[in-house]
């Protein structure tokens, strides 16, 4: 059976304006502020749902062959968070490039992509992450830039999504999860979707944001 799925980004503020402004100005800034036109990507997909409540159920559930134009849709628990549907993929191919988004993170999160780094596990990677990072999370902050700054750049911006999209020798993909990059006990939603359009559609939103703060390989 195929359906068939729109993803869309409807009246996305222009964030390459983001400036961290008092909450008490911002309608009157908004007022003020470009919006992009509507923007969708349709695909044909096969999709499979499975439900997990370990990190090991998660990678026995989702498979080890991914093909072309699948969607693996899942609802998990326990000690799932947004990494363990990296691991998913890592464990089929190494990446040339990924890029992940996320409003926070936890310093084992940071420590665990500087180990796939140093591995060769991934090879570039750009993090977006939300305003409240730098501030509320200094220590991990500052250990992600000194991680990431030889093999990308970190934006910062008014960010909430929770996404992940690179490639490696054998398939493009986009993850998209409702938890941030941290273990949560809570139910959590997750999708990885096989293809290079899906890839396409994440990269090209990221790489046009222009947040505060940004920091990029020189």
């Amino acid at each position: 059976m195929t359906v068939k799925i729109k993803l869309k980004r409807a009246s996305v503020t222009d964030l390459t304006n983001n400036t961290q402004e008092p909450i008490e100005k911002k309608d009157a800034a908004l007022k003020k502020i470009r919006t992009k036109p509507a923007e969708a990507y349709v695909r044909k997909q096969k999709n499979i749902y499975r439900r997990a409540f370990s990190e090991t159920q998660l990678l026995d559930a989702v498979g080890i062959n991914f093909e072309e134009d699948e969607s693996y849709h899942c609802l998990t628990g326990g000690d799932v968070d947004a990494l363990s549907f990296l691991k998913v993929v890592l464990r089929q191919q190494d990446l040339d490039y990924c890029l992940f988004s996320t409003w926070c993170m936890a310093m084992d999160d940071v420590l665990q992509f500087e180990e796939w780094i140093k591995s060769g596990k991934i090879k570039k990677l750009d993090a977006f992450v939300g305003e409240i990072f730098k501030g509320s999370y200094y220590t991990e902050y500052t250990r992600l830039k000194e991680i990431i700054e030889p093999v990308g750049k970190i934006v910062m911006f008014r960010n909430h999504s929770k996404v992940f999209a690179g490639y490696g020798d054998k398939f493009h993909f986009g993850i998209e999860t409702s938890a941030n990059i941290n273990t949560n006990p809570r139910t959590e939603n997750g999708c990885i979707t096989i293809g290079k359009g899906i890839f396409d559609f994440y990269y090209d939103f990221y790489q046009g944001i222009k947040g505060f703060g940004t920091t990029k390989k020189s």
